[in-house]
């Protein structure tokens, strides 16, 4: 009789954990990673456990290296960095077409 009691006990301490444990992991807020398409570099720390933080507030790469000092970080290019400059080469002529100064 007093075994059937203890495992009885033992069996509602046993659903009591899985449950807590379920609860604590359920419970846990998720982060959402906001890029900000102002600046050209994002700096990605990692945290205790694994999670990281993305911070995209750095103008150059220099910033962003001087900030990852002593730190379990890396720089990133920002993915959504909205470039506001269009200066450079323009587009080439397409291959099937000829240029009418090469004749």
């Amino acid at each position: 009789m007093q075994s059937a009691l203890v495992n009885r006990a033992k069996a509602r301490w046993f659903g009591s954990a899985i449950a807590l444990s379920i609860t604590m992991v359920a419970v846990s807020p998720a982060t959402a990673q906001r890029y900000d398409p102002r600046s050209p570099v994002c700096l990605q720390r990692w945290e205790w456990g694994g999670s990281s933080i993305i911070d995209c507030s750095y103008d150059s790469w220099d910033a962003c290296r001087s900030a990852t000092i002593g730190l379990p970080a890396m720089c990133l290019i920002n993915p959504y960095w909205a470039q506001t400059t269009t200066t450079g080469a323009t587009r080439r002529p397409h291959r099937g077409t000829r240029d009418q100064t090469l004749r």
